[in-house]
């Protein structure tokens, strides 16, 4: 897949793309979604075979920021991310691949705050970074043209420098074909909307769920569809149930102990985030407001 952002399996649906529902019934794979920053890329770059770190700009498409240097890292930024690209280009092992993962922290401790979760390790960390990676890239002649895929294959070792969390994860097997069935049976009485229209009933669910409100379809005038991205979710909600990992690590939202974030699934009918959006969405709104 191309490197694009991840979407809920509910807003899949608003245009018409019904594929997600194959995607309940497909072995897929499964990893722990981290709540890191920034993002971090780092390996070969295969326009100039150089060793290089950069954040997700080394994919822009005009204003690239890739760093083979520490002078590289000075020219393209600034602050806190400049500090945390200098470490990772001194110490994430040297690749042939490009690998993208989350930015936890620097060593010293056991306790992490590096976006909206809190991550508490049995025991201080005594690397120099903590890095969570979770996606890999083939490209053959630039950056601009990767194509993501999911660390399915091969486990990246932490080092002497580098903390790598890369939890396992798996699925407690049921059968979703019935609920996924109905699904496609309300599908046939659903106007979909256009592409623009999607991201504007995108924004309308959005502010419900960051204040925390009920979404009741008969709100709003497509209630039909709206009806089948409630179905949509609850059929993700339940599916989150039955995902297991062995990250051992405590994961703090505020002052409540969770599960985590959430969970990614990757297979050929696409690539969803299953987070509980409800929770994360709000918190994060009024984390922001207050």
């Amino acid at each position: 897949m191309k490197n694009i952002h991840l979407q809920h399996p509910e807003d899949s649906i608003l245009s018409g793309d019904l594929s997600v529902l194959d995607w309940f019934l497909t072995p897929s794979h499964l990893s722990v979604k981290m709540d890191g920053s920034p993002a971090i890329v780092w390996g070969k770059n295969p326009a100039t075979g150089n060793h290089f770190v950069g954040t997700k700009s080394v994919f822009n498409k005009v204003k690239i920021k890739i760093n083979e240097s520490h002078d590289d890292i000075d020219k393209n930024h600034e602050g806190e991310v400049a500090e945390i690209l200098h470490a990772c280009f001194d110490y994430l092992p040297f690749t042939d691949n490009v690998i993208q993962g989350d930015f936890i922290g620097f060593g010293g401790s056991d306790t992490y705050t590096p976006n909206t979760l809190t991550y508490v390790f049995d025991d201080v960390v005594t690397q120099n970074i903590i890095v969570a990676p979770h996606t890999f890239y083939e490209c053959e002649n630039d950056l601009r043209d990767a194509i993501a895929h999911p660390m399915e294959y091969f486990n990246i070792p932490s080092t002497e420098h580098v903390k790598m969390v890369q939890p396992k994860c798996w699925e407690v097997d049921e059968d979703f074909s019935e609920i996924v069935g109905f699904a496609r049976q309300m599908a046939q009485l659903v106007k979909f909307v256009d592409e623009k229209e999607a991201i504007q009933l995108k924004k309308d669910l959005n502010a419900y769920i960051r204040d925390g409100d009920e979404i009741v379809a008969e709100e709003f005038a497509n209630y039909q569809l709206v009806r089948l991205w409630l179905l949509v979710e609850n059929i993700k909600t339940e599916f989150t149930k039955l995902m297991r990992d062995n990250f051992k690590c405590d994961c703090w939202l505020g002052k409540e102990l969770i599960n985590g974030e959430g969970y990614v699934m990757a297979g050929r009918h696409g690539t969803y985030k299953l987070v509980d959006r409800p929770t994360f969405s709000h918190y994060n709104f009024n984390i922001i407001r207050s």
